[in-house]
């Protein structure tokens, strides 16, 4: 029986008991902290499915890894392997410095086409957070992955690509007189397309479809970029109405209702769509939800939003339940299957081979990734034990400075502790 993980013709996983999983331990602390990872998956398999599932590991280089070993920094057998077995997690990898790739997880989701980047993002009781009311962060967020500023589309100050730009926009568009200083810009050309938004708000829609959850919101800053984040929000709000009909009710149909009869009868539509478990599809501009992420965050559940927002967005609501340490991420194609779930902080090569470093982000990542090939029991455990192990203040550096009567652990016997709760 073949041990890859393929998609089905329903467009869902078919996963064997002893899957081939691909795996980037990753640069700096990354090593450290996948041990801890690994040691943990493992054992939760081993436990729950009694011997008959396994992950059977295959590494694959990328980062400073590759890079000594091949002299790249992302090798091609990589991406085959990436390809081949759908399924694969990494450790933070390093960005190279001074031309060749932008970024290795930039090109990593290009090159797979992984349009969605998922960012669950909840407390966990005893984690200390920088705001008041950290058990009402409870969202999941959809970054489109592939668009927007990150496709990289720019043309530096001073060269011929910045001039002949520059050349375009005063003869074809008559726009240059918009640019306050055209001798010394530099240009950035952000491309966001129908089909790119299309496939990423409707995957964050069956989500929260799937999961019962109470609204959708689109979050763009379509006031001032209104053929780019505007249509995003516009293309949202069709797709939603169009795809999705009985199961959800969107604020364009509010703005509808009220129009064509009044406020009144808007709020009562409203009203009867959430007490008949509507989804509720609504839109924010970006800064604005910046603000209400910190006044009233149990407002929101599941978030689509463009690159460039999502970046900003995943990392204050991280934040806020207790820092990136602790954030897992996935990057997925719904519709090839492939999927690379990450550790989303840094290498920080300060603390490299120390074994001190909180390994919580790739460990939930690595949740995430039994979640999504249904091993759930397993994912359970484990979530389960790094709850216990926050109570009882048993945890690494990052936590133990910011604790009363906390207990310091290695990133080691942090995983060792997980090992035994789940045991």
């Amino acid at each position: 029986m073949s041990n890859k993980i393929t998609m089905g013709a329903d467009g869902r996983l078919n996963v064997p008991n002893s899957p081939t999983i691909p795996f980037i331990e990753g640069d700096g602390i990354g090593p450290d902290v996948w041990k801890a990872t690994k040691a943990v998956l493992d054992d939760a398999v081993e436990t729950v499915y009694k011997g008959e599932r396994k992950i059977d590991w295959i590494e694959m280089l990328a980062g400073e890894k590759a890079f000594n070993a091949t002299g790249e920094w992302l090798p091609a057998k990589t991406l085959e392997l990436a390809k081949e077995y759908l399924v694969s997690i990494k450790g933070p990898l390093t960005t190279p410095v001074g031309g060749g790739i932008r970024s290795l997880n930039v090109a990593l989701r290009q090159e797979l086409d992984l349009y969605v980047c998922l960012r669950p993002v909840q407390w966990f009781h005893g984690v200390p957070s920088p705001v008041r009311h950290p058990e009402h962060v409870n969202m999941v967020i959809f970054r489109e992955n592939t668009e927007d500023i990150y496709a990289g589309i720019e043309a530096q100050e001073g060269s011929e690509k910045a001039k002949k730009l520059l050349q375009f926009l005063q003869d074809e568009w008559g726009e240059g007189g918009k640019i306050r200083f055209p001798e010394t810009t530099s240009f950035g050309i952000k491309p966001v397309s129908k089909d790119g938004s299309e496939r990423l708000i409707r995957a964050a829609l069956q989500y929260a479809v799937e999961k019962k959850l109470p609204t959708v919101s689109i979050v763009h800053k379509g006031n001032i970029m209104k053929f780019t984040e505007g249509s995003f929000k516009n293309w949202g709000y069709e797709l939603a109405e169009r795809e999705f009909g009985e199961k959800v009710f969107t604020w364009a149909q509010w703005e509808k209702i009220k129009a064509a009869q009044n406020e009144d009868a808007a709020n009562q539509a409203l009203k009867q769509a959430q007490a008949t478990g509507k989804i509720l599809v609504n839109d924010v501009i970006a800064d604005n939800f910046l603000q209400q992420i910190l006044l009233a965050p149990q407002d929101f559940s599941v978030v689509a939003t463009l690159n460039l927002n999502g970046d900003y967005i995943s990392d204050a609501l991280a934040a806020a339940v207790g820092g990136i340490g602790i954030a897992p991420g996935a990057n997925i194609n719904y519709k090839t299957g492939h999927a690379v779930f990450e550790a989303t902080h840094g290498t920080a090569p300060r603390f490299a081979n120390t074994n001190t470093m909180n390994p919580s982000s790739l460990i939930l990542s690595g949740v995430m990734m039994l979640e999504y090939i249904g091993w759930t029991e397993a994912a359970e455990v484990i979530l389960k034990a790094l709850k216990e192990a926050i109570m009882r203040k048993r945890v690494t550096i990052d936590f133990y400075k910011l604790m009363n009567d906390a207990t310091l652990l290695k990133t080691s016997e942090f995983a060792e502790e997980l090992t035994k709760s789940i045991k």
